[in-house]
């Protein structure tokens, strides 16, 4: 299990979870001098309030921690998470219940999480009694994932261009026994002329990532990743705001790799493939321009009309590869559009599919998991914005409106699949919040995951 996790302790720490309903009668577990205490210290039942209450020789006793009231609509079932870095060295355990005691013990996993490639990580020593009925296995596979994923997306750009994300997809694929082909060069640009187009204009060769794993009999679930590891927004560049962040350009490409990591050491009974386009797309003399036009693997000419707008075009090559053969689902992740913020903010990534029975399955996993999704229509009339007079179509809509819609229906052109899920993620933890540091962060891949387990664990 994950170190955070122990099976047993001879007298771990009890945390007792308070609201502001529960308070009195909860309070009772507690002796009389720690009532004194409690009453003394005037600690209020309120969400995120915390009080150590010590013992008559003055060593730690229980640890009050608040929690919204069960019926508030807006409670965090990730609140216990702040705790992993309030409390001091030692185990502790839940003596009670909080309102999901599996999330709480993940979130406590995932707010211990610090980024220490670049300065030592502040001694956090924490530790947590699995809970009664709590698969730690499961979750420690969940956490290792999340941390792949953090951990690839915090790291700038220096350190993380196309060959280190080949190198981290390599060190999965070996981990789990998985197979791994890679498409660079003269066979890119013959083969996947848009992944090429896009990361022409860097020193650091574009290239396709392609990793299988498991059972050719078994279901086929691929995943498709957008890999951009810097987007500097090409020839149409962006301004210094907008490029600030660009790193995390590549969290699709995270997203995926993360969740295969789940997938197969959990070994499910499905032939899983992982299918990355990696690229920066950079500004030279080889950068592709504003309205040149280019084939693509699927045999669908593009005109650009921004060069912005290039995840799309890379996972438009990744997907007609991923259809080239049946799959029971393909799902793409892509931290694709600005529009999907503007409509729903930094914690909820919209997803499209024309599966209506997918979009049941996987929002209620999204729910059940803490993993907030919203389903966004792929409207068919709006698919004329996408009309080019020289080419297919267009990589961008003619009015600028309705952007994230516009980007899933220009995928939704290369896609041959009846069961089809496209995420248009953040990936990115604004300031921090309990269970969810500041930074990167893995979005939809737990939902995924559940749904997954649901169908062939």
């Amino acid at each position: 299990m994950h170190p955070i996790f122990v099976k047993a302790d001879k007298q771990p720490v009890p945390i007792l979870f308070v609201t502001g309903k529960t308070f009195t009668e909860t309070a009772k577990a507690l002796g009389a001098r720690e009532l004194v205490f409690v009453k003394a210290a005037g600690f209020e039942a309120k969400a995120g309030r915390h009080l150590m209450v010590p013992d008559e020789a003055g060593k730690l006793a229980a640890v009050l921690f608040g929690l919204e009231d069960g019926d508030d609509a807006a409670k965090d079932l990730f609140r216990p998470g702040a705790l992993a870095a309030l409390l001091p060295d030692g185990v502790y355990r839940f003596a009670n219940t909080p309102h999901d005691t599996r999330l709480a013990a993940l979130a406590f996993a995932l707010g211990s999480y610090q980024f220490t490639r670049y300065r030592k990580a502040q001694a956090r020593g924490a530790r947590l009694v699995a809970p009664d009925g709590v698969d730690g296995e499961d979750l420690t596979r969940i956490v290792e994932a999340v941390t792949l994923a953090r951990d690839l997306i915090n790291t700038p750009s220096n350190d993380m261009g196309p060959d280190e994300l080949e190198e981290a997809a390599r060190t999965l694929a070996k981990t789990h026994s998985a197979k791994v082909a890679v498409t660079s060069g003269e066979k890119l640009a013959k083969e996947f002329p848009l992944v090429a187009a896009v990361g022409g204009g860097s020193a650091r060769a574009p290239r396709l990532i392609d990793i299988t794993w498991g059972k050719d009999s078994d279901p086929k679930i691929t995943l498709v990743g957008k890999g951009v590891c810097f987007d500097t927004g090409g020839l149409d560049i962006k301004n210094d705001a907008g490029m600030l962040n660009m790193k995390k350009d590549m969290a699709g490409a995270a997203t995926a790799l993360a969740l295969g990591h789940m997938i197969m050491a959990r070994k499910l009974k499905v032939r899983l493939r992982i299918i990355v386009p990696a690229v920066e797309n950079s500004i030279s003399g080889t950068s592709f321009r504003p309205r040149d036009i280019y084939p693509s693997r699927k045999g669908i000419s593009v005109e650009i009309g921004n060069t912005d707008a290039e995840g799309r075009l890379i996972l438009a090559d990744a997907l007609a590869l991923a259809c080239e053969e049946k799959s029971a689902l393909i799902a793409d992740f892509a931290t694709l559009t600005g529009a999907a913020r503007v409509a729903l903010g930094p914690d909820m990534p919209p997803f499209f599919t024309d599966d209506d029975g997918l979009a049941t399955e996987f929002s209620r996993h999204a729910a059940a998991e803490n993993d907030p999704a919203w389903r966004m229509p792929l409207w068919r009339p709006y698919e004329a914005m996408l009309d080019s007079k020289v080419a297919d179509l267009n990589n961008v809509g003619s009015t600028g409106q309705a952007g994230a819609v516009i980007a899933a229906l220009f995928l939704r052109r290369f896609v041959d699949a009846p069961s089809w899920l496209h995420l248009d993620i953040f990936a990115w933890t604004p300031s921090a919040k309990p269970g969810r540091p500041e930074g990167a962060e893995l979005q939809s891949a737990r939902a995924l995951y559940a749904m997954l387990c649901a169908r062939y664990a």
